[in-house]
């Protein structure tokens, strides 16, 4: 065991951009508090062997305030120089080999937000406030410099490490600047990119931008030059790269030379690995950056849950990083880290420093990046030290941070070996107990009265006593089980049962087998037992002797009570105390003299400290019980009140004592001699334990947070510090009120506060919703507290909240009480502020008549002149004019005199009421006269009616009432107070008034609900309301409220049209039940295929059904989905559908044997119901009125399919009841749908599904007789055909025949164009000849094969050249150029005609892109006879009507029903006869070439027939 002493010091400050650094050689320092902690790190530290050599070696103690920057200077020769700054407006400099201060400055006018001791200028010093004032302090020559540079908050600053006068700042809301300080804070650059809090800003350690391979490009989202002029690339803003850390979870790195960004990189989200905080507990995000000196292509950074990272800067792209300590679990911080320090020690050993609101300082080892060593702090006043006496060395100490530490004193690794225990504490610990015999079994107390077990072994949470204290637990003490806790046999009851005593004077005895149970209240014991019938004392403290025969019960009125078991019999009543008893301590019983174990010690709120000597009377057990009012032994020294008292376990009557003089003392009792003093608390003591094993060791716990470990042979002096002594040890600690004035004798119905700290001083923020409760005054992003501080009597402490500029909520701390040692800082401009506050609450009301009032406190002359003039005036018969001249200019005498002089004072006194700006008390006044109306009539011109006036108003009569209510509403109105002015108007009866008012104020909710209460539900004003509003909430996009409105005003229909205006199946599907709960069947219906069409698009086949089924009309439409659903299924497993997303399919969808046709007959009849030919008329009959549009080229592939299934599905039924021409009709239609959009693929899947054999059944079926059938047939026929060409063709311009026919639309358009599209389109894409010369060459052994198939198709396509179709196709092409000839005629006349009436003829450049666009438009696609020749308008208009002639003798039967382009089928078959010789007969050739020269002489044709022939 290490015999030196130790400190658990209190917690770094929180939120601060630099409040630690260190210095070469292994010096370290962190704001704690008001003060800076040094701790020597390294060899030099003088730690024991085996543990990490770091060791806290003392404390800057001078300012008042929190400590908020902490800066080294980084000078050789001058390392021992530091620099602080703190909330109480100052900047010090210290030297901490002497720990004093050099000189300081107060420039600052705001609170300082960071602070940096240049590397460059050795006595520079640069500081910035939250307003954006900026000082240089120069600590040579004393000198200084004010810069203002942006009205912003600044968050950090860091001064270039390589050039004297750049200093980078960052700012609140993420701006980052560079100023030049030699040009009067001249800015260099503005850096924008983040958009939350700068929070760290590092240079790079390497001069220049060689040492990052970075691409200058890859972030270029930043301005080139942000602040608007270009800056000359002086040295001042070459070559440096900068990094900064933000809120906005990103970290930036910047060229210096550029002014703008180069990388940026973004934290990962990291899961927690364990450590020991609450998962529930929010906390702010801080990110802190250090770049390594020796490694200048690595940034370390912190990331959001305490972790650390290093980021390889050479692979930004990559963003990669590295975990510190990613091996071992639980060796990193657990919560945000704030500060990281570089620190190189003696042995040059490489370390860095971090500081984390988890309370822990981290040193790391940056050549293996694990971590070396921690030291824990502390986050509250240190109340309770507890010793376990089963495992040796193990401290508990109870904090007002919430957390227990169990601190192992005897590790031989690690000197702060601590954990913390946090789960199930939530306030702060005021008392801990360790179980005498259980190991790990540890008793804790709260400040809110809760009273709990914790197994420190285990991870579990605390078990919880049921019943709380009312106020703070004082003690905790583990004793025998008294009634009825002892009643039964001993295997039902525990052998120790836990005690506790709390603030509200009550004792509880708690089960800790079942802390669920009812804990009970010893008072009913004592009382029951000794028969009392007076009060009982209120308790204080409590103690069992050792062996637990006896206890103490220490008492508010300074009594201590002494009790025996088994039935609590008080034997003995120590009356010396005259005060609350704090502390009572039993000698131990393993001394040398047995008889000590008798001895019992104890404290108060005065300073004496007592000794009895209780052997005789426990021995004696007398009948009654015996009053002692002599002590054994007295112990007088403290100059303040007794805390703790602890027996030394190694000596006999060997006693300390803690004391809130701020001293702790040891006490040879049996001599009545102080033997040593401890003075290393700046606070006053709280607590006190001698170690179980070092009778050297004392440990003691303080309101400073910090526990110290000290030894009684090192301290120089040997009792505690009176009179000088005293002053000085109060100078020390600065700050807190002088010894409080004797408080009167309290009542007995008065609570005691037995340490006023636990509930009046404790400067700690209190409640976190969970886990650790934050640090107090050194965190004041700490969460505010949740109750106001219980001020103890006699205890005043001015406590003032302002707001916090370091938060970006509005988050406040009690900033002028700070507890910096044992006295709380009163100072005087918070004192001030605080004083009219405390008065405005006792302060009588506002006096109704001031004026005489203050005359009646004039002089004793004036009085007695008063007193002869009211005389003079009660007593005379008439008034002469200097008595009527005096009563008037001393009004007040009104009072005495009549009325008419009353009423004149209460004029006057009136007046001073209104130019003061009080018309409420002239009201007041007039009232009294009443005069009510004047009053009224006064207000309302004024504007200044109010509630109370209106509300006496009836009191001057009924039309006076209206009038004012009236009034009132106007004055309201004016106020923007609608709401209110209507309730007045309706106060009145004047409903439709207040309904208007409303209404045009648009408050349509609130004139609603006055409308339906007020007024008839027939009234038209209610439905102009509902349609109003509905009209605003329509145009403003909220449908689902119009809708309601509609519904309000009986609109239903509106209502179904609103709902549906979003267009999102939802809305539709909700519009369409609605419209069918309304009985607008037809709108239903309409919105449910809106709904359905809307799902389809989502491929969400089963909620399409479900919409359907909404209306029982569209049960043909489900039909049409149903067939959709079969056939996109199946195009989707073939392969041929666009989209293959997760589709939402029925079932039934899944099955795939046998043909298509049978199982959507199938699916029909199971699931829809459809088997009897009635049903199948009925749905014909339905689907036949829906028509489609034809299809074009655009036309989308799902409404394509759509359509194409509406006509499939009519085929399907037409099949059903045998009507044969029908369905040929219906089929066609799908075919040509396919063929007109251009989707050769979908054609043919329809023949390949629908007629898999060709059209020859369906022949048999039509018969002769049905004529229109059989026209309609011949074209189906026809493009059955027209596709079979087509994959023979393609066959042949594949190298493998049997490869699959199906190709793109784009490749089929590439061929050649439809007779549709063909006057459109351009000669490249209607040219079969260009296409042919692309065709590959096929292997020779497909020949013969192919020679086979080919008679077999190409003698069934005679059909196709059908020469009334060529001929009726050729007068329909004709007829589409001419009109097209004719469109461009007439826009190139309007374009002629434009350019005469603006005077000039077309330009050059008008010309040049008529040129350019010439080639496109459709002359350009005539022969060059026809360009040289323009057509006249008679020979236009001569072809159009011949050609219209000709269209009239074709019969309707051949016009009705389409027919694929004869010519291009003459084409193809001419282009096969090319690439396969002889497989078409010269008779097919021959009329194929006919067919082309008779008809071929459209623009579109003559290309290509001349190339073919």
């Amino acid at each position: 065991m290490g015999q030196e002493p130790r400190t658990l010091p209190p917690s770094p400050n929180w939120y601060c951009a630099r409040c630690s650094d260190a210095v070469p050689g292994g010096l370290f320092g962190f704001a704690a508090r008001t003060s800076v902690f040094l701790v020597r790190v390294g060899p030099g530290a003088g730690a024991s062997h085996g543990t990490p050599p770091f060791r806290v070696i003392g404390e800057l103690v001078g300012h008042t305030e929190r400590v908020s920057g902490f800066t080294f200077s980084h000078h050789p020769g001058q390392y021992n120089l530091c620099a602080t700054s703190s909330d109480d407006g100052t900047v010090k400099i210290w030297d901490v080999e002497t720990k004093t201060v050099v000189t300081e400055h107060a420039l600052h006018q705001h609170t300082i937000s960071a602070l940096h001791w240049s590397p460059r200028v050795k006595d520079l010093i640069v500081s910035g406030d939250e307003k954006g004032v900026i000082f240089c302090y120069w600590l040579n020559r004393n000198d200084s410099q004010h810069l203002f540079t942006e009205p912003r908050t600044i968050f950090c600053l860091t001064c270039s490490p390589h050039h004297e006068d750049l200093v980078a700042i960052g700012y609140k809301d993420g701006m980052v600047v560079i100023i030049d300080i030699s040009k009067k804070g001249e800015v260099i650059h503005r850096l924008r990119g983040h958009d939350d809090e700068i929070h760290s800003i590092a240079w790079c350690p390497l001069p220049g931008e060689d040492c990052l391979s970075i691409n200058q490009e890859e972030n270029s989202e930043e301005p080139e030059i942000p602040n608007g002029k270009v800056i000359p690339q002086t040295p001042v803003t070459k070559g440096c790269y900068l990094a900064t850390g933000s809120k906005d979870q990103t970290i930036r790195i910047w060229s210096c030379s550029r002014g703008r960004g180069v990388m940026i990189l973004k934290l990962p989200f990291l899961k927690r690995r364990g450590g020991g905080i609450d998962p529930t507990v929010k906390e702010r995000l801080w990110l802190t950056l250090h770049w390594p000196s020796d490694q200048p292509t690595q940034l370390v950074s912190s990331c959001s849950g305490g972790e650390l990272l290093l980021w390889d800067l050479t692979q930004s792209w990559r963003r990669k990083y590295t975990l510190f300590s990613a091996s071992s679990e639980g060796q990193t911080h657990s919560r945000i880290v704030f500060n990281l320090c570089p620190l190189q020690t003696e042995d040059n050993k490489k370390l860095l420093l971090s500081t984390s609101m988890d309370r822990d300082i981290k040193c790391w080892d940056m050549s293996t990046m694990e971590c070396c060593w921690t030291l824990p702090s502390l986050g509250g006043f240190a109340y309770s030290l507890a010793f376990s006496p089963v495992d040796i060395g193990c401290l508990a100490i109870g904090v007002g941070d919430g957390m227990i530490r169990v601190w192992n004193t005897l590790s031989l690794k690690n000197n702060y070996d601590v954990k913390n225990f946090w789960q199930g504490v939530k306030s702060k610990v005021t008392a801990l107990c360790w179980h005498p015999t259980k190991e790990g079994c540890l008793a804790f107390g709260t400040d809110d009265g809760k009273v709990g077990l914790y197994d420190t072994y285990s991870n579990k949470p605390p078990q919880v006593s049921s019943t709380y204290h009312k106020k703070t637990v004082y003690t905790l003490a583990w004793g025998p089980p008294v009634p009825p806790m002892s009643l039964g046999g001993e295997g039902d009851r525990p052998s120790l049962t836990l005690y506790s005593c709390g603030g509200e004077g009550i004792v509880l005895q708690h089960n800790p087998w079942k802390l669920s149970g009812e804990a009970f209240d010893i008072n009913k014991l004592i009382r029951d037992t000794n028969s009392i019938k007076y009060k009982l004392p209120v308790h204080t403290e409590i103690s069992w002797k050792a062996d637990g025969k006896i206890m103490a019960l220490g008492n508010e009125d300074g009594s201590i009570e002494i009790f025996q078991v088994p039935n609590l019999k008080l034997i003995c009543t120590i009356q010396q105390h005259h005060k609350l008893v704090n502390a009572i301590s039993w000698h131990h019983e393993h001394g040398s003299q047995p008889e000590l174990s008798y001895l019992m010690a104890s404290g108060s709120n005065n300073a004496v400290i007592y000794v009895h000597n209780l052997r005789t009377v426990i021995e004696s057990n007398p009948e009654s019980p015996v009053t002692i009012t002599e002590p054994y032994r007295t112990l007088s020294g403290h100059t303040a009140k007794i805390t703790s008292l602890a027996w030394s376990p190694h000596h006999d009557g060997r006693l300390v004592s803690a004391s809130y003089d701020g001293t702790a003392q040891v006490w040879d009792t049996l001599r009545e001699e102080p033997l040593c003093n401890f003075r290393g608390h700046r606070g006053r003591l709280l607590c006190v334990e001698w170690s179980p094993l070092d009778p050297d060791c004392i440990y003691s716990g303080a309101d400073d947070f910090c526990v110290y470990k000290w030894l009684t042979s090192m301290q120089n002096h040997s009792r505690p510090p009176q009179g000088k002594k005293s002053i000085e040890l109060e100078k020390k600690r600065l700050s807190q009120p002088k010894s409080k004035p004797k408080k009167k004798k309290k009542p007995t119905l008065r609570v005691p506060t037995k340490q006023e700290s636990f509930d009046g001083n404790e400067e700690e923020s209190l409640k976190e919703s969970s886990g650790p409760v934050e640090n107090g005054v050194s965190d004041q992003e700490g969460e505010e507290e949740a109750q106001e501080p219980e001020v103890p009597c006699g205890l005043t402490s001015a406590v003032s909240r302002e707001p916090i500029i370091y938060s970006s909520v509005a988050l406040g701390f009690e900033k002028s009480k700070v507890i910096i040692n044992n006295k709380v800082t009163l100072p005087k401009k918070e004192a001030a502020k605080e004083k009219p506050e405390a008065l405005i609450k006792k302060r009588k009301a506002r006096s109704m008549l001031p004026l005489s009032t203050s005359l009646d406190h004039r002089s004793k002359e004036e009085l007695h002149q008063d007193c002869l003039i009211l005389a003079t005036a009660k007593h005379s018969k008439e008034l002469n004019e200097d008595v009527i001249t005096d009563l008037e200019d001393r009004f007040h005498l009104g009072l005495f005199t009549d009325r008419s002089t009353l009423y004149k004072m209460i004029e006057v006194e009136g007046k001073g009421h209104l130019e003061n700006g009080h018309p409420e008390l002239f009201h007041q006044l007039m009232l009294w006269k009443g005069d009510l109306k004047g009053i009224l009539q006064t207000a309302a011109e004024r504007g200044e009616l109010t509630d109370n006036l209106v509300a006496m108003a009836p009191v001057a009569g009924y039309h006076v009432w209206l009038w004012a209510v009236e009034a009132f509403a106007k004055q309201l109105c004016f106020q923007d107070q609608y709401v209110k002015a209507a309730s007045h108007l309706l106060s009145i009866h004047k409903v439709y008034e207040a309904v208007e008012l409303l209404k045009s104020n648009h408050f349509y909710r609130e004139a609603i609900a006055i409308a339906k209460a007020r007024l008839r539900p027939e009234d038209p004003v209610l439905k102009d309301l509902y349609l109003s509003w509905g009209a605003i909430l329509e145009k403003d996009g909220h449908y689902a409220m119009a809708a309601k409105c509609y519904l309000g005003a009986t609109s239903t229909y509106d209502a179904a049209k609103v709902l549906a205006k979003k267009g999102d199946a939802a809305s539709l599907r909700t519009a369409a039940e609605l419209a069918a709960i309304v009985g607008e069947e037809e709108l239903s219906a309409s919105l449910a295929l809106r709904c359905a069409q809307e799902l389809l698009l989502a491929r969400n086949w089963v909620g399409a059904q479900e919409a359907l089924q909404l209306h029982e009309s569209l049960k043909g439409q489900r039909l049409v989905f149903c067939l959709l659903e079969l056939l996109s299924k199946h195009l989707e497993d073939r392969q041929l559908s666009e989209c293959r997303s997760s589709s939402s399919y029925h079932a039934w969808s899944a099955a795939t044997e046998g043909p298509l046709e049978e199982r959507v007959i199938a699916v029909w009849k199971s699931t829809f119901g459809l088997d009897a030919p009635g049903q199948y008329q009925a749905a014909f009959q339905k689907l036949q009125t829906i028509k489609y549009p034809s299809a074009t080229n655009n036309t989308p592939s799902r409404q394509l399919l759509l359509h194409i299934c509406h006509d499939l599905t009519l085929a399907l039924l037409s099949q059903q009841v045998a009507s044969w021409d029908e369905a040929v009709k219906a089929l066609l239609r799908a075919v040509v749908r396919s063929y007109d959009s251009g989707n050769f693929t979908i054609m043919q899947e329809v023949y390949s599904v629908f007629l898999p054999e060709g059209c020859d059944h369906l022949r048999e079926k039509l018969g002769d007789h049905q004529a229109s059938g059989t026209a309609a047939f011949k074209s189906l026929e026809a493009f059955f055909l027209y596709g079979r060409l087509y994959e023979f063709w393609w066959s042949l311009s594949r190298p493998y025949p049997e490869s699959c026919v199906w190709v793109s639309v784009d490749h089929r358009r590439k061929t050649v164009e439809h007779s549709q599209q063909l006057d459109d389109a351009s000669p490249e894409e209607a040219d079969p000849v260009a296409s042919c010369q692309l065709e590959l060459s096929r292997p020779p052994e497909h020949d013969l094969r192919l020679m086979e198939e080919s008679e077999r198709v190409l003698s069934a396509c005679k059909e196709l050249f059908s020469e009334r179709h060529a001929s009726l196709q050729n007068s329909q092409r004709t007829i589409a150029e001419v009109q097209e000839t004719l469109a461009e005629m007439i826009r190139q006349h309007q374009k002629n005609q434009l350019c005469e009436s603006t005077g000039n003829g077309p330009d050059k450049r008008e010309s040049e892109q008529e040129g350019e666009r010439s080639p496109s438009s459709p002359q350009s696609q005539c022969s060059k006879e026809e360009k040289n020749e323009p057509v006249s308008l008679p020979e236009l208009t001569k072809r159009l009507t011949e050609a219209n002639e000709r269209m009239a003798k074709f019969p309707e039967s051949i016009k009705s029903y389409p027919f694929p382009d004869v010519l291009e089928c003459c084409l193809v078959l001419l282009h096969i006869r090319s690439q396969c010789p002889g497989c078409v007969t010269p008779e097919m050739q021959e009329q194929a070439e006919e067919l082309l020269h008779k008809y071929g002489n459209s623009r579109v044709y003559r290309r290509h027939c001349q190339a073919c022939t």
